[in-house]
């Protein structure tokens, strides 16, 4: 009996579920912090970026193999921000007074819309103070994660030579370090350097990824209450922190496309779509309340794993769509690893990233070191929404990750 996947959503869906829920979860996270009217009151702002960018020639695309026969080697960006911190009257903005946490909307250029596009990026992004380095100058990063739109996929006929992206959305992520100086009451000026990614997270192929390295500048302007505390303010009190252990279970899932190397010199995609379930069990000793560090048990169920063992034509044919396979046994998709964990924690959203390497496994495709960056935003004390990416072996993408987590013991 020969085998096909089953699963039929696009990637377009997974996107804008993915970015959808992580902005409605946003929400739903400063609803349910809010102590009281007088206590909740929030600082806004408005922010301008204007992001240039180097793009890695990771791929001969970007090195001229291209339709218009040039390097594709920058690019450019603006970025329009909205904001929030939490007043210093309350809790959260005691604990965590240069947090905030916002939604953002970018519109990037790579110089060549016919083959690449003009994506513009709906994200999420946090930033806050790593250090101090004067009176009005800080040293803070930022990141943002969401969904980019618009890009030119590659098509055989009408866009055969961008071979590197294979969906119209993307996900995108960026981390940046910059320098913050108060030039002004309520108004900051930010430069720095920071990294983008583009992937699809193998739900659709092409997926070579688009990578950049840049540089940053901006102007912030804040609105509302003052930014920081006036002297003789009647704060509430800095609550106690008592180090303790957390225990996360996480439930996800994820569709992902599959290439196979069947004794060819490049992959040759499987049809259809497979899906991919799994479970974390991570408990975490909470240093401060900031960091947390832990070791995960990781369970997955990958409905593409190792099924290039288990063609079932007798010669590979010339057109994708008719190849076949036998159901690989359930011992050859079912992996069980332990990985490292470190947390970084801030108000409404905490990332995640591991490290690890399965344990139970059979096959070349669950037998190796994996990778986990996580963003976690909170619905609930215990409950958040858990959406990340996995990578294998450090470089090769695998799939996206959407589910929920239940946190027990939090304080």
């Amino acid at each position: 009996m020969t085998y096909m996947p089953t699963f039929v959503f696009s990637m377009q869906i997974i996107m804008k579920r993915i970015i959808l829920q992580i902005l409605l979860s946003g929400l739903i996270s400063l609803n349910l912090s809010a102590e009281t009217p007088k206590d909740s009151a929030l600082i806004h702002l408005i922010g301008v970026d204007i992001k240039p960018a180097y793009v890695f020639p990771s791929h001969p695309f970007f090195k001229g193999e291209n339709l218009a026969q040039k390097n594709l080697n920058s690019t450019l960006s603006g970025h329009l921000k909205y904001g929030f911190k939490f007043s210093p009257a309350t809790k959260t903005g005691q604990l965590y007074p240069h947090a905030i946490q916002g939604i953002g909307i970018g519109y990037n250029t790579f110089f060549n819309g016919n083959e690449v596009g003009n994506p513009l990026a709906l994200y999420v992004f946090q930033t806050s103070r790593i250090a101090n380095l004067t009176q009005r100058v800080s040293l803070d990063y930022e990141w943002d994660f969401g969904a980019s739109f618009g890009w030119k996929k590659y098509d055989m006929s009408a866009n055969p030579k961008n071979t590197v992206v294979g969906s119209k959305v993307n996900a995108y992520i960026h981390l940046g370090f910059l320098f913050n100086w108060e030039v002004a009451p309520k108004t900051h000026l930010r430069a720095g350097i920071g990294i983008t990614h583009f992937s699809n997270g193998n739900t659709s192929y092409p997926n070579a990824g688009v990578n950049t390295l840049g540089a940053s500048v901006g102007i912030t302007r804040y609105f509302g209450r003052n930014e920081f505390p006036t002297k003789g303010s009647n704060l509430p009190p800095k609550p106690l922190f008592h180090p303790h252990v957390t225990y996360d279970l996480i439930v996800y899932g994820a569709l992902k496309k599959k290439g196979v190397l069947p004794e060819e010199p490049s992959p040759v995609l499987v049809p259809g779509t497979f899906g991919v379930m799994g479970v974390n069990i991570n408990p975490l000793y909470n240093f401060n309340r900031y960091f947390r560090a832990g070791v995960s048990l990781d369970m997955q169920y990958d409905e593409s794993a190792n099924i290039g063992r288990h063609i079932a034509n007798d010669f590979i044919p010339s057109d994708p769509e008719e190849i076949r396979f036998y159901r690989p046994p359930f011992k050859e998709q079912f992996s069980a690893g332990l990985s490292i964990r470190a947390e970084f924690v801030m108000p409404v959203f905490s990332i995640n990233v591991g490290i690890g390497k399965n344990f139970l496994c059979k096959g070349e495709d669950t037998n190796g070191f994996y990778q986990t960056f996580v963003l976690k935003t909170n619905l609930a004390k215990n409950i958040f929404l858990h959406t990340g990416y996995q990578l294998y072996r450090f470089k090769d993408p695998n799939h996206l990750m959407l589910g929920v987590g239940y946190r027990f013991n939090a304080q």
